[in-house]
């Protein structure tokens, strides 16, 4: 890997003539770092809108073995676009002009610094619904949301980003400008490079435009919240009710610990005594989803739930929803260090992994709280610590290690949705085995023969380990 020297800020400065070049070091410390942990200088930061002159500086990174990472508004929690060997960091986030919705093919066209909120509002507008809705969507972009294969609460009756993405344009990492899929909803033709692309985490190319798919907006939708006294009957019941013919839109989970927290950041009612509580919701017609809710509250009382609670105005459905969407603000506040994960399991093990969760807090004496789209296995076991305490931090850096190891154990994966990017890297083997991940290896060679696009992501580093406390 070479460094940008000067004559190379000469040259890109003759490419961007629409754009910003930043070199000041004041400024290129704003990109060192995302919501993950390190930070990491790079070199020079583009801002351009221009595709072309994205496309002549990745040629020119190509020619001259130059890192580049795409980025977008860095609220990656896997360390996706830190800048981890220096080179070029490209700010996508400014690529934020097209966003349009063409209601008969019941497709949207974004460029990648669009905030995936907007996407959302620009598809109800027209009576359509854009279903990945990752809890970060007002801030994060369709550019993040796409390298990272995003998911969200939506995730358990919809799927997650990948499902909606039928069409690319993306600028290859020798500088070439391909179009992937298309604006039809079946494509078979030849490999499908779009999803190979999605949850890639900018490692394949740089995506500069994308194709979504919409769906009609459901009419109708029911909350249910249950209340348990055993973290470990709540996973049961989460179990029951898939199994019980009914498909919730979301089923989200609670535990004490983010209960509490929440009460203690903005209080809304939730009982403070529960272990665990479950947020449902249901989506259809409107009759439909009346007697889902009360078939889904009869599962959770027959599981051990104490009390089920149905909201009957949309007021008080907000409010039940706005809790759940405060759990992370208000957990920070325990204590300054906030370490996220999403150890995804399969459905019949939830409540084991739940079990193990509380296992876990216990060996390590660390502040663990548990949340998450319980209904697809996703759970995200966040940790809570002070990053100045060396001490705690080594423990946390042992209890995560477990809290993967667990996850694999149960016939889980690493990652639900946040990506591996630099944090995850070290374990990738662990899940794949050594012919697995040789073969992602072998894909990533073949696109990127000098190694240039995001280098330091997915793939750990000789010796790489997970490291919290420095």
């Amino acid at each position: 890997m070479k460094k940008v020297t000067d004559s190379h800020v000469k040259e890109i400065r003759s490419i961007v003539k629409t754009g910003r070049v930043l070199t000041n070091e004041s400024d290129r410390f704003s990109y060192s770092f995302d919501a993950s942990f390190g930070t990491y200088l790079p070199d020079v930061v583009i801002q351009t809108k221009s595709v072309e002159e994205l496309v002549a500086l990745v040629k020119l990174a190509n020619r001259e073995k130059i890192p580049v990472y795409p980025r977008g508004q860095a609220t990656s929690l896997s360390g996706g676009p830190l800048p981890v060997h220096g080179g070029m960091v490209f700010d996508l986030s400014v690529m934020n002009d097209v966003l349009e919705v063409y209601e008969e093919d019941l497709v949207a066209v974004a460029s990648p610094g669009v905030l995936t909120s907007n996407i959302h509002k620009a598809a109800e507008q027209k009576g359509l619904l854009y279903p990945p809705d990752p809890s970060s969507s007002h801030v994060s972009t369709i550019g993040g949301n796409l390298a990272e294969n995003s998911g969200g609460p939506r995730g358990l009756k919809y799927g997650v980003t990948k499902d909606y993405v039928i069409g690319l344009e993306v600028i290859t990492p020798e500088g070439e400008l391909i179009r992937t899929g298309g604006r039809t909803v079946k494509n078979v033709t030849g490999y499908d490079l779009t999803k190979l692309i999605v949850g890639s985490e900018g490692t394949l190319g740089i995506i500069t435009k994308a194709i979504l798919r919409l769906i009609p907006k459901p009419p109708a939708s029911e909350t249910v919240m249950a209340i348990f006294d055993s973290l470990v009957d709540a996973g049961k019941a989460i179990s029951k009710i898939l199994t019980s013919g009914i498909l919730p839109s979301k089923m989200e989970l609670m535990d004490q610990a983010s209960i509490v927290a929440v009460e203690n950041y903005e209080p809304s009612g939730l009982p403070r005594d529960a272990e665990a509580l479950i947020l449902i919701e249901l989506d259809g017609h409107p009759l439909a989803v009346k007697d889902e809710a009360e078939q889904v509250s009869k599962v959770c009382k027959e599981a051990g739930a104490r009390e089920v609670r149905i909201p009957q105005t949309q007021a008080e459905k907000e409010e039940v929803w706005k809790a759940r969407k405060l759990v992370s603000p208000a957990i920070v506040r325990i204590k300054p260090t906030k370490i996220s994960e999403d150890a995804t399991v399969p459905r019949s093990q939830i409540p084991e992994m739940c079990r193990r969760l509380q296992e876990i807090k216990i060996k390590y004496n660390i502040h663990l709280v548990v949340f998450g789209h319980a209904g697809d296995g996703n759970l995200h076991p966040n940790i809570l610590a002070d990053k100045s305490d060396k001490e705690e931090m080594r423990r946390v850096e042992q209890a995560v290690a477990e809290i993967f190891e667990t996850a694999i154990q149960l016939g889980g994966t690493l990652s639900g949705e946040h990506g591996i990017g630099t944090m995850k890297a070290p374990f990738m083997e662990m899940e794949l085995g050594a012919a697995g991940l040789d073969m992602m290896k072998r894909i990533k060679l073949a696109w990127d023969p000098n190694h240039i696009m995001n280098p330091g992501k997915i793939f750990p580093e000789p010796g790489q380990k997970l490291v919290l406390s420095e």
